[in-house]
């Protein structure tokens, strides 16, 4: 086992024309490893991001999550010399990431073509909203759209409105996409010393994750319902009260569990054997009577009774827990670290994934343009 610290990135430099959330999600990752992230911000204004809210000491909740480890270069890029400032960070970088409006990065002047012929090793990767082909290519694409258009919201909610999800999903899938096919590029560029392009949309993003529910409709003909908190095509699957007026969500997933559920936890083992009941498909189809069956026996159960009987059944389980009760989370509790920023520390989870012996980066969240004078100068371009 490694005994000393890595950061598998150390030495990569990122250049970043990035907002909002997708392309800081996996620019935030690459700097989690090491790697040197200029994020390039509109001078005073910054990332719109900043000014989502002001929930963190005056700070934007989301640009606390996304942006720690960067330095913040501020430039006017409608200035041409500004592109130039661009231009000479490009030669040294070995990853450009963009997730400008349709059409910006192009008019900034920036031909990506020209840019891999004069820099052979570098990785570009454009994040948009729907690609750069297709009729929605020049479409601006929001989180929540997308959603939308992808049909997440259709299956998203209770039966009598769809709902969004509550983080934002499309985003997150994005910049995972994006981060996973840097890693890719860096490890074919070392074995061939080529960089790549990689075009990542933010509704193939999603629609891949849609997979499971574009092959139940593809295959029925039908759409897996909205089901609020319950599972459309698994029962029993979703949320029981408890006595003390707790939530327990349950999760069947073979018939020997459906059984055991009867017998250790509902005690009643009949149950298991009633016609109505006894395959997936059946309790699904009859899931108001089964669900009513078992929220009677919860009921009368506390919420300590009822994780004794499922752990006795090995029945999987999770509590439904507030936003409070999550960042009091016992499995989370080692799992914290903490960060520098304009307000003071703040409080950080450690990444999820990471190499043994890795030990992330949490440097400061920066303020706009806070790195500027340093970087021009690094590049020789001070008092200019």
């Amino acid at each position: 086992m490694n005994t000393f610290i890595q950061r598998p990135l150390a030495g990569i430099l990122v250049v970043a024309l990035e907002q909002a959330v997708a392309a800081p999600f996996a620019t935030r990752h690459l700097a989690d490893l090491g790697a040197r992230v200029i994020k390039i911000e509109r001078p005073e204004v910054g990332d719109f991001a900043r000014h989502y809210d002001r929930s963190v000491r005056g700070m934007s909740s989301h640009f606390v999550w996304l942006n720690r480890s960067k330095e913040s270069l501020a430039l006017d890029l409608k200035q041409p010399q500004n592109i130039a400032v661009i231009e000479q960070l490009l030669a040294k970088a070995d990853i450009l990431i963009q997730n400008l409006a349709p059409g910006a990065f192009e008019r900034l002047g920036l031909d990506q073509i020209e840019l891999r012929q004069h820099f052979p090793r570098l990785i570009i990767c454009n994040i948009s909203g729907y690609g750069v082909n297709g009729p929605y290519r020049d479409k601006k694409a929001y989180d929540l759209l997308v959603q939308a258009e992808s049909g997440v919201l259709s299956i998203t909610g209770t039966e009598e409105s769809p709902a969004k999800t509550g983080i934002s999903i499309v985003d997150i899938a994005a910049g995972m996409y994006a981060y996973s096919s840097i890693l890719t590029a860096l490890y074919r560029r070392q074995l061939t010393g080529v960089g790549a392009t990689i075009e990542v949309s933010m509704l193939e993003a999603i629609a891949e994750w849609m997979g499971y529910p574009a092959y139940y409709t593809s295959y029925s003909g039908k759409s897996p319902e909205r089901s609020g908190a319950r599972h459309a095509t698994i029962a029993p699957y979703g949320p029981f009260t408890t006595q003390d007026e707790k939530t327990l969500l349950i999760g069947i997933q073979n018939e020997r569990e459906w059984v055991a559920f009867c017998e250790q936890v509902l005690h009643e083992p009949t149950l298991a054997l009633d016609a109505r009941f006894c395959t997936n498909s059946l309790r699904v189809e009859h899931h108001v009577a089964l669900e009513a069956l078992i929220q009677e026996k919860f009921a009368s159960m506390t919420l300590q009774q009822a994780i004794a009987f499922l752990e006795q059944a090995q029945i999987a389980y999770g509590q439904l827990r507030s936003m409070q009760e999550f960042l009091e989370h016992p499995q989370l509790a080692a799992r914290q670290s903490s960060v520098d920023s304009p307000v003071g520390p703040l409080w950080a989870l450690i990444p999820p994934a990471l190499p043994d012996g890795t030990e992330p980066v949490f440097n400061a969240i920066p303020t706009v343009g806070q790195h500027t004078e340093a970087i021009l100068r690094e590049l020789g371009l001070a008092g200019e």
